[in-house]
Formats: C-alpha cells, structure tokens, sequence
C-alpha cells in the first residue's frame, strides 16, 4: 500500500509520522536510469534530464530509512501540532521513495474560493503545496538515487553536498604553482572563483589520470583552441593566467571540453558533457 510520510525537524526518538495512507502524490517518475547523468557540479541538465547515484544505499549520505525494510506499521500518524514542523515528505509509491523538500513558502494558511459544482469558500486551514515533480527519486530494486538539484536535497541527505567539491585552499595553491601554470598580474589563490574552484577539483582528477604524454598533448590542444585566449610561451610551456576567465579557458581545455564540428568544421566549447559508454 502506499503511504506518504513526513520528516519533522525536531530531534526526538521517532523522526518519520505517517500522513497518508493508501495514496501516493506524484505522477510516476518513469526514467531509464542508464540515461540519467552521473552526478557532475559542473553539468548542466537538459530540461528532461536527472543526475543519478548509484548504489546509493552503500554511501554514508543515505538515510536510514532506505537501508531497511519498509513496515508502514513502525510509523506513528502526525498529530496536527506537528505539521509545522515538517522539514521534507516522502511518497512510498509502488515500492519506490519520492521526496520534497517542504520550506515555508509551501506552507499556505489563507481563505479560498473553491469551483466544484458551485463556488464555495472555504476558511484558511493549514495547506501544504505538493510540487508538480518530487526533488529526488531513489528506485529501491535499483538501489539509485535521482535528483536535478544538489543543493535542493543536501537537507534530507546530511552530507550529500560532498559531491559538491570544491578544490581547498591548498589545492588550488598546488594547481596555479603546477608546471604549465605562470600566474601575472598579482593573479593569485585568493582570486580564485568558487566555479573555478570545483573546476579545480575535476580538473586534478582527470590530470591525475594522464600519462607525461598526454598532459604534454593536452597543452597543445588548449593551445590550439585558446590562443586567442590564453597566452602559451612555447618554450617554457605554460600559459600565463591573470584573470579567472583565464583559468576557466585552461580547465575546460583540461577537461577536454574544446571541439571542432566534423560538418563546416566550426570550432565550439561543449557547456557540459556526457560519456556515451
């Protein structure tokens, strides 16, 4: 049977009441999980695209709930002076958990006039707004997770944010003093943005990955796309980097995002990608 229950914020022994029974809130989420994208902070989602997390009930991010079997009997019905304390709702539909985020916007509290067979108006009694679309999914059989908004969810999961890296100080340090890198114009760790920041830390991943050979290749084919950008001294092979702009132009070619169209041979920066295997 399906049930919605709801999460309240204060800490007590029991932190999941039930709502509903015997109805579910959202239209059925029917997405191929291979098709979602891998969670990247750096890719932008089409209008009908999720990130996804795999084996989610193995991270330290996932909550309890979804660890063990699901007995609507364990969960005590929420009394009415709880319902403001409500910090997220979950609908178990089919097998599957369906989250929202629950803020006090959602909250409405206000006289309405209702068009059935007649208008009527009705007093304002406590109403909380269901979104069109749940801000995350986990399919149990599939043990994944799939959501648009990182930030969206970090509440419900405490920790998720992790995937939200950012390079520290010490790695961004360690990145502007690495051997292709000449920093000018007083250009330091300190004018770092915080995009580029977690485009550091993709960016010490994928070199980490890179044999001397390719990362001698790599600057070439920065070369070649950025050198209206980017000034590249050949002979000590490193570019000169004075502005965040600068850095951008050189993480993206780090990440390979630079390509030339194979029809009209026009050249192009990718804003996000996808591996297709």
């Amino acid at each position: 049977m399906d049930q919605v229950l709801a999460r309240v914020k204060r800490k007590r022994s029991k932190k999941y009441f039930k709502l509903i029974s015997g109805e579910s809130l959202f239209e059925i989420v029917a997405i191929d999980a291979n098709s979602c994208v891998a969670y990247n902070p750096d890719h932008n989602l089409d209008e009908d695209s999720w990130f996804k997390i795999e084996q989610f009930g193995q991270q330290d991010f996932c909550i309890e709930l979804l660890k063990k079997q699901f007995d609507s009997k364990d969960f005590d019905d929420l009394t009415k002076d709880q319902f403001t304390e409500i910090a997220y709702i979950i609908s178990v539909q089919g097998g599957d958990f369906y989250f929202q985020k629950v803020t006090p916007r959602l909250f409405i509290k206000r006289k309405t006039l209702v068009f059935g067979e007649a208008a009527h108006l009705e007093d304002g009694e406590n109403r909380l707004i269901v979104n069109p679309i749940p801000d995350a999914v986990y399919f149990k059989d599939l043990d994944v997770l799939i959501f648009r908004n990182l930030a969206t969810i970090s509440s419900i999961f405490k920790g998720i944010d992790e995937l939200y890296k950012e390079a520290t100080n010490d790695e961004v340090r360690d990145f502007l003093d690495g051997s292709f890198v000449e920093l000018a114009n007083d250009y330091d760790v300190g004018n770092v943005s915080k995009p580029n920041r977690k485009r550091i830390a993709l960016a010490m991943a994928t070199l980490n990955t890179m044999s001397d050979s390719d990362k001698k290749n790599m600057l070439d084919y920065v070369n070649g796309y950025c050198s209206e950008k980017l000034n590249f001294d050949e002979q000590s092979r490193k570019f000169e980097i004075s502005t965040d702009d600068e850095l951008k132009f050189l993480l993206y070619g780090i990440e390979q995002r630079f390509y030339t169209t194979p029809f009209g041979k026009e050249k192009r920066l990718a804003n996000s990608v996808q591996p297709l295997d």
